[in-house]
């Protein structure tokens, strides 16, 4: 009985996926579980889905427990479901892109070689100064 269960799962899974959530779907759903690298969320129909910390939100996230508390309600988007049926959520995607902070400015090849190139001058001259004031630099 459980072979034929398995064999029309198999034929089928897509079938009973797509009647409950899908791929672009918004939903709401309460977070149940908390990890190092993201945060479980049990969805309307009992389902459980993952946010990867890299889909909290549109700056860095070092710790998720900073954004997220256990039982509490958020939405989120449905953004994959693999062949296992393990269903990728995400919170940041349901916000405006253009919010997105980069961490590095917008420079040049040559602006940053440049950059680069000073604060290697710099470094370079504090060795010096320092190897002076001990007496064991000399130029």
């Amino acid at each position: 009985m459980l072979g034929i269960i398995k064999l029309l799962l198999k034929y089928f899974k897509e079938d009973f996926l797509s009647m409950s959530i899908q791929v672009g779907d918004t939903v709401e759903g309460t977070v149940t579980g908390i990890t190092k690298f993201g945060a479980f969320v049990e969805l309307p129909e009992g389902d459980t889905g993952l946010v990867h910390i890299s889909e909290v939100a549109n700056s860095y996230v070092k710790d998720i427990s900073n954004y997220l508390k256990k039982d509490e309600k958020i939405k989120v988007k449905v953004i994959n479901i693999d062949d296992d049926g393990k269903i990728g959520l995400s919170i940041k995607q349901l916000k405006n892109p253009a919010d997105r902070k980069d961490h590095a400015p917008k420079m040049s090849f040559e602006e940053k070689m440049d950059k680069f190139l000073k604060q290697s001058s710099e470094r370079q001259q504090d060795l010096k100064n320092r190897e002076a004031k001990r007496g064991g630099y000399k130029s």
